[in-house]
């Protein structure tokens, strides 16, 4: 047969690929892919198949006497595709209007003469006090619900469904009294006027006080004015407080590389609550996430929101702009000045004989190497002399003013997804930033590179539990890489698994790659024997999902030097996963490496297992609390912001 192409080699020993479920062997078979058919193991198929040697029994079609194949056999049908999860068009939810009949007084009136009522038996024919839902006007003290049935305020849905639970519960009213407009809703409005201080839009909450325009009208007209009020403040309040607590955006809903429960808010609650609150402000003020991490992303957005319109002039660099020591660029004189306004003044005064010296040449030469490399390492980059794209973002001063409010925004939002408390211990990985953080005692302990799935496979944005380490780990092929990567080649080439030292297995036999019949048999299961060339290295922290995504060692440790690390199927690679173990498992490095001598397989379960965030954020503090920008590798925040546009849209769309 004809050999496998060593570029598909390298294919192999990628990372695992997460985006389509659980490893093949815990999903469905291979010919469930190849085929679009029900596995061999569903008994309510009908159907039976070979699956070693023999064809299936129900291929459509009579077999070709000249060629001996099938004519409609997968042999001879375009190979097929695991595809990669979706990106939606956000779909918003259009406001409810408050069903204000549940709550709203039915007035007692006195019927029609009973002379012309005939007498029917009914007690409504007889003259009785009858009940009807249109009040008379009155005097508000009388009663304060007078005209409710004339409300029509819209809400979301559970707004709307807490607004009239608590209204059909409770008597009386919140915002509104005889005196028209109380202090408690004035406190209130000036406070959701200010809510751009914590990413959200002001205009959603937004309530028009109805005082102004009392004079010369009757007291029916402002009585009904005054329920129209109440409604709508009572809904501004709870939008609040529901899109502050859980986001206004429902992440499941931008993509499928989003899985998060969106969180239970008891709308109901709060309005008890801001009904005995002396201190609404503070109470409204109350319901945003309390974390350090917020806080400080609170703070950034005022400060840049007070610097707006100060951007210092940015110095143009092509963004195509690639440049090696030795090479010479007309583009080296604008780095130059770029790091000239961009450097610290320390840098400055250390590289201050070649800034000095530099009149403009285009040769690249060593001692502006060394000041490059100097300004690469006060960024965090990796000090190579090279300028290419991660370079020249720093070069140019990063984000704008303006983008980084957004990524600001952004961040906040996705804030409110997670626990408004991470916990004292977790695992914080950022993919934007390629790095992991291991927090312990409420302290961040230590942080690495890791690598991330590639703009192609993604990494997901979930959380979970840190639950077992396994030791010299076997690597379940996932099925998107057997479909989408070797299938092609094992159809040329069945033996080729066999020298690369696969094992595979059908219907838990293990079985030679080369007696299988790649164009038709199902059930197979592909898995890499542990071993330094393993494709997850000799450790893997899990924390089971149904996405197949963890946290492991790796061969490919040239990877850990590039600044872009988004280079993986979708799992997280750790620079130094020996020390994460270490800490996961309360143990020592010495204990891990005692473990992984052993050369045996095992799964040993984390002590206490403890939150692991898997996140993206463009815009997230360090340590001192100090907000860091990154570039959007998936281009995630686009789509937030296109979520938020059809939000707003649908919130104010006209009634």
């Amino acid at each position: 047969m004809k050999l496998f192409r060593s570029a598909a080699i390298a294919a192999l020993t990628v990372s695992c690929a997460i985006a389509f479920g659980a490893p093949v062997a815990q999903s469905a078979t291979l010919l469930d892919f190849l085929r679009g058919t029900k596995s061999s193991n569903d008994n309510t198929s009908g159907k039976r198949h070979n699956t070693l040697f023999g064809r299936s029994d129900n291929l459509p079609g009579s077999l070709d006497d000249d060629t001996g194949d099938y004519p409609d056999s997968p042999s001879n049908r375009p190979l097929p595709k695991v595809s990669a999860p979706r990106y939606f068009t956000y779909k918003a939810d259009a406001l409810k209007l408050v069903n204000v009949a549940k709550f709203a007084p039915k007035m007692e009136t006195a019927a029609a003469d009973p002379a012309q009522v005939g007498n029917t038996g009914d007690p409504s024919s007889t003259g009785a006090i009858q009940t009807v839902n249109v009040a008379p006007a009155m005097d508000f003290t009388e009663n304060p619900r007078a005209f409710m049935m004339d409300v029509k305020a819209k809400a979301p849905a559970e707004v709307a469904a807490a607004i009239e639970n608590y209204y059909s519960k409770h008597d009386g009213l919140l915002w509104v009294d005889a005196n028209g407009v109380t202090q408690k809703a004035r406190d209130a409005m000036a406070f959701l006027a200010t809510v751009d201080t914590v990413g959200l839009d002001p205009a959603d909450y937004q309530v028009q006080d109805p005082s102004d325009t009392f004079s010369g009208v009757d007291a029916t007209t402002k009585q009904r004015l005054l329920m129209q009020f109440e409604i709508e403040m009572s809904a501004a309040v709870l939008t609040f407080v529901q899109d502050t607590v859980r986001g206004r955006i429902d992440p499941n809903r931008i993509a499928e590389y989003y899985d998060f429960k969106r969180k239970d808010v008891n709308l109901e609650g709060a309005l008890t609550v801001a009904s005995a609150s002396t201190d609404i402000k503070a109470y409204l003020d109350s319901r945003s996430p309390s974390n350090e991490q917020f806080q400080a992303l609170k703070a950034e957005l005022a400060k840049l929101k007070a610097e707006e319109g100060n951007d210092v002039a940015r110095i143009e660099i092509a963004a195509d702009t690639f440049l090696k020591p030795g090479m010479t660029s007309d583009q080296l004189p604008n780095i130059i000045a770029a790091i000239r306004q961009r450097a610290s003044d320390q840098l400055k005064l250390d590289q201050s004989v070649t800034l000095a010296a530099y009149q403009g040449s285009q040769d690249y030469t060593p001692e502006l190497v060394s000041l490059v490399e100097a300004f690469q390492t006060e960024n965090g980059l990796k000090a190579d002399g090279i300028i290419g794209k991660g370079t020249i973002r720093y070069l140019m001063g990063g984000d704008t003013q303006g983008s980084k409010i957004d990524k600001i925004k952004v961040a906040m939002e996705e804030m409110r997804w997670l626990p408004g408390d991470l916990g004292t211990r977790y695992v914080f990985i950022n993919q934007p930033a390629f790095t992991v953080y291991y927090y312990d005692n409420n302290k961040e302990q230590f942080n690495m590179r890791v690598v991330v799935g590639s703009p192609g496979h993604q990494t997901f944005f979930f959380e979970d539990q840190v639950r077992l380490v396994e030791y010299n780990p076997y690597w379940g092929v996932p099925r998107s890489i057997i479909v989408n990567e070797m299938l092609p080649h094992l159809r040329q080439d069945p033996s080729y698994l066999d020298r690369l030292g696969y094992e595979t297995s059908v219907n838990g036999q293990q079985v030679s790659s080369s007696d299988i019949d790649w164009n038709s048999t199902d059930a197979v299961d592909v898995r890499q024997p542990p071993g330094h060339g393993n494709a997850l290295g000799v450790v893997k922290i899990m924390f089971p999902n149904k996405h197949a995504i963890y946290m492991h060692d790796t061969p490919q440790k040239n990877f850990f030097k590039r600044d872009m690390r988004a280079l993986s199927h979708g799992c997280v690679r750790l620079s130094d996963p020996k020390k994460m173990a270490a800490a996961v498992m309360d143990t020592t490095v010495e204990d891990i490496d005692a473990q992984i001598a052993t050369g045996q397989n095992q799964q040993v379960k984390v002590p206490r297992p403890f939150p692991i965030y898997i996140a993206y954020f463009t815009a997230y503090p360090n340590k001192d609390g100090v907000v860091e920008y990154f570039d959007d590798v998936y281009s995630r925040d686009a789509y937030m912001q296109k979520a938020f546009d059809a939000t707003k849209k649908a919130r104010h769309a006209a009634s």
